[in-house]
């Protein structure tokens, strides 16, 4: 059974990538206060490293008032914009690792722009801790002057992770950068989504805030299929260690480990949460003046349950803030997903949207009850990441309490696992009759799928029975399986709406949702 429940209030459209950054910027990497709490000696030279260690340390920490120490920079990089932070580049002949045959090389980011909070980067090699400093060398500043040699040590904002070979450049594969965000693509992909560790207040009148990842660990992969980095995650409200191992193929899969410490208790908090930009589609293209049909980098939030119902929630951009609920037992998956793979659709050669990855959660383990929470902000531009989903617990998570959760992070082209049903192949909405909306809804057969369309039956459902004119029309020449209505939407300010394809009792594809507004 899906719950979806709203929960609407405006909200002032935002990047929530940059307000992220900019709610932290003003941390820094270390304290005093600290430093006698077991296992900071993590961060420094010489230890041999232990991730229990690392959350004995975490656990350590939330039991201390949150600290937030000063994150101040030299001039010139106190003031950039962003053009000039995009000009500062990463030496290749100076990445970690550059001259090591290990599959891996690592590129730590520079502070600046609004990645002004410092993150401490600690190698792991053969056992043992190496604090990484800080050093111009290592930057092709581009237009700005090069900072002289006895600037110190002001850290990073970061790292960019790539896999290198023999036979091809290095490839990005992953960057951890702002707040608790972390950025990965498969092979041929441009970076589109972003996973969060931890959301906490996320669309909440006492405002959102934004744990970040202090310190990160990183091992020297032993092999060159996959490396792993450890996380140190604080705030005023949690702490905690998040294990990211990531495996670099045509796919870039990541298992995460985390452990949570709350100092409060958290009533609103999202875990494996992820964030994307949409813009508009055939799904709300009225008073958009573009050459482009579509933009956006996710199309849905698709969702499978843990009795096998497999659900595909069309996206759109709303006027006003929108928060679904979708109650699952035990989920087997869910993710903010890219469909759509034909340049045509989008017509965009900059943005190449049709390459964006699908973000797939994996749940390990018994998550037990929950919902997945759906977060629609209004938005009037591509660079905002208005759109965001995430697992929130049944429960709250006390303060004093741990949790410990485990799950895989698929960034791939399409969900590793696929339902042999039809699934939704598009969504178009416009002008119907007699002031009705008309409805499109477009649907793919799985090869291995038995049932004929002549025996297939339309199950719809609208929360204000506004649906007329149902249609099945089934596919030739190269043309999907359609089904159309048109909703009589009345005085209505939101309605829900559900369709699904039936073969007698059986469910015959996916179930549809989308909420109507005005």
């Amino acid at each position: 059974m899906v719950l979806d429940v709203t929960r609407g209030f405006p909200m002032n459209r935002r990047s929530l990538l940059l307000a992220g950054a900019a709610t932290f910027s003003g941390l820094a990497s270390g304290s005093h206060a600290q430093e006698a709490l077991p296992g900071a000696d993590l961060l420094t030279d010489g230890v041999t490293f232990d991730r229990a260690k690392l959350v004995d340390y975490a656990r350590a920490l939330a039991k201390r008032p949150y600290v937030a120490p000063s994150a101040t920079l030299p001039e010139p990089f106190n003031t950039l914009n962003y053009d000039q932070y995009v000009g500062i580049r990463h030496r290749p002949e100076r990445a970690i690792w550059a001259d090591q045959p290990n599959g891996f090389v690592l590129e730590p980011l520079h502070r600046g722009f609004i990645f002004q909070a410092p993150v401490q980067l600690v190698l792991v090699d053969g056992g043992k801790t190496q604090r990484l400093v800080y050093s111009p060398q290592r930057y092709d500043f581009g237009k700005l002057a090069a900072p002289s040699s006895n600037i110190g040590d002001i850290g990073f904002s970061g790292v960019r992770i790539l896999v290198s070979s023999p036979e091809a450049p290095p490839r990005e594969i992953a960057v951890f950068q702002g707040a608790s965000f972390l950025r990965a693509i498969a092979r041929g992909q441009a970076f589109g989504a972003i996973s969060r560790a931890l959301s906490i207040r996320t669309a909440d009148q006492r405002g959102e805030e934004f744990p970040f990842f202090r310190a990160l660990w990183i091992e020297r992969p032993l092999r060159d299929d996959h490396i792993v980095v450890h996380a140190l995650l604080d705030s005023e409200s949690v702490a905690g260690v998040f294990s990211y191992t990531i495996h670099a193929g045509e796919l870039t899969l990541i298992d995460t480990e985390a452990a949570i410490f709350p100092r409060v208790t958290l009533d609103n908090v999202g875990l494996a949460g992820m964030q994307g930009t949409y813009l508009f589609s055939g799904v709300d293209r009225r008073g958009i003046d573009d050459y482009r049909p579509s933009v956006y980098e996710v199309g849905g939030l698709q969702m499978v349950n843990g009795n096998g119902e497999w659900i595909w929630r069309q996206i759109s951009n709303p006027k006003q803030l929108q928060v679904s609920w979708f109650g699952l037992d035990s989920p087997r998956g869910f993710g903010l997903v890219m469909r759509d793979r034909n340049f045509a659709s989008f017509q965009d050669y900059d943005a190449r949207f049709e390459i964006r990855p699908t973000l797939w959660i994996e749940p390990i383990g018994d998550w037990k009850s929950g919902a997945v929470q759906l977060f629609e902000i209004p938005s009037n531009d591509e660079i905002h990441d208005n759109i965001i989903a995430m697992w929130r617990p049944k429960e709250p998570l006390t303060a004093g309490s741990e949790h410990f959760l485990a799950y895989r992070q698929n960034w791939c082209w399409s969900p590793p696992e696929k339902p042999q049903l039809y699934t939704v192949a598009g969504t178009r909405i416009g002008r119907g009759s007699q002031k009705r909306r008309r409805f499109v809804v477009d649907f793919a057969a799985d090869p291995a799928l038995q049932v004929k369309p002549e025996e297939l039956q339309i199950a719809f459902w609208a929360s204000n029975n506004g649906g007329q004119n149902l249609r099945l029309i089934p596919a030739s020449d190269n043309r999907p399986l359609r089904v159309t209505f048109e909703l009589d939407t009345g005085s209505e300010t939101m309605i829900e709406l559900r369709l699904a394809l039936m073969n007698g009792t059986t469910p015959a594809s996916e179930t549809w949702l989308y909420r109507w507004t005005p």
